[in-house]
């Protein structure tokens, strides 16, 4: 599948391998890149609806800063939005280092 026009994608759970192969890079989010999708965020494990919320809030806030999404901002976005999270002292660790980037 050539998803090459596609910039940008998101998914929880699309970073998770499975139980028999815990090693290896192949999941969702790394098929989503291979098949041309520009930038891809994912989660490693299950992620809180709470944590998510905060967490788009402000990654959109920087993603679609000028009112145009620009995936060469995912990776600043992503930082930006899990750095918030982790201001948060009440939230646990493996809801804010859950988040990854794959791409540009």
């Amino acid at each position: 599948m050539d998803l090459s026009r596609h910039e940008f994608a998101s998914a929880c759970e699309s970073a998770v391998g499975t139980p028999y192969t815990p090693d290896e890079v192949v999941h969702l989010a790394a098929g989503l890149q291979f098949a041309g999708v520009t930038s891809v965020v994912g989660t490693l494990w299950k992620v809180n609806d709470t944590t998510v919320e905060r967490l788009v809030e402000v990654f959109y806030k920087i993603f679609c800063g000028n009112g145009t999404m620009n995936s060469k901002r995912t990776a600043r976005s992503l930082h930006r939005a899990v750095q918030s999270l982790a201001c948060d002292k009440d939230m646990l660790l493996d809801q804010h280092i859950v988040f990854m980037h794959i791409g540009v």
